[in-house]
């Protein structure tokens, strides 16, 4: 499973999702947006948002702490 997590340091919903995925033992990678503007060019260019977090999960893009999106899309 591939699974990338756009953030900031400064975001709660960021600190929640990764914490989610860490109790669900989901490996991630981690993409600090706030220093690496390559990456926060890839996360619009996927979500069309410029907000975090952004989740892309398989292919799939999930914008936001959506709970419910995310398990189904783990559970592929």
């Amino acid at each position: 499973m591939s699974v990338n997590v756009y953030s900031t340091p400064s975001c709660t919903y960021c600190t929640l999702v990764k914490r989610f995925l860490k109790e669900k033992g989901v490996k991630y990678n981690d993409y600090n947006v706030a220093v690496d503007h390559r990456r926060a060019e890839e996360m619009v260019k996927k979500s069309g948002q410029m907000g975090v977090p952004v989740l892309d999960i398989n292919g799939k893009v999930i914008i936001g702490f959506n709970q419910p999106e995310i398990e189904r899309a783990i559970a592929r």
